[in-house]
């Protein structure tokens, strides 16, 4: 897997190539961003899963200042922050709503938003900021703490993945001599 994920990360020199790129070299080519172990894996992992939860388009640059900062593969923390699609960022964000809610001990069920209304406009925007602000609680607080959990656990989970790989690597070893 390894020597998979290396044929497809960039090399030092093209990263010092990239006139975009330049004036971010010094923090940049800092070897453990690129070298990948359980340690750097595992962290990247943690730093995608909890990125990825960032709203809006901020995912990628809070996942690489996050892999610069915590000095883990910054690659793999890029790419582990696509769990977040169109697809899956409603179920994720309902459920983060629900957890927040379980935190905060808000026993109400959820209020569906005003339905749009063309001809009371004014109305509408006003009912929808109130609404907007009954959820925000919850929905914030629940965001932090999917991520968080997300975090821990795709950390553990990355390491027992490669704890079990070198073992039966080790025991495929074994077995040939």
């Amino acid at each position: 897997m390894r020597r998979y994920l290396k044929k497809y990360l960039p090399d030092h020199e093209t990263i010092r190539r990239n006139p975009w790129l330049r004036p971010f070299q010094s923090s940049l080519l800092h070897p453990r961003l690129w070298h990948l172990n359980r340690h750097s894996a595992a962290g990247a992992v943690a730093v995608g899963l909890f990125c990825g939860l960032i709203p809006g388009p901020l995912q990628m640059i809070g996942a690489a200042l996050a892999a610069l900062a915590f000095r883990v593969n910054l690659p793999l923390a890029l790419l582990v922050t696509l769990y977040t699609n169109p697809f899956t960022i409603v179920p994720l964000y309902l459920v983060a709503y629900q957890f927040g809610r379980l935190l905060t001990g808000d026993g109400a069920g959820f209020v569906a938003p005003p339905e749009f209304s063309a001809t009371a406009f004014v109305g509408w925007t006003e009912a929808m900021q109130s609404w907007m602000l009954s959820v925000a609680k919850p929905l914030g607080l629940g965001l932090v703490a999917l991520a968080c959990a997300l975090a821990v656990l795709g950390y553990l989970a990355t390491r027992a993945i490669w704890r079990l790989y070198l073992v039966s690597a080790w025991r495929r070893r074994r077995h040939r001599s």
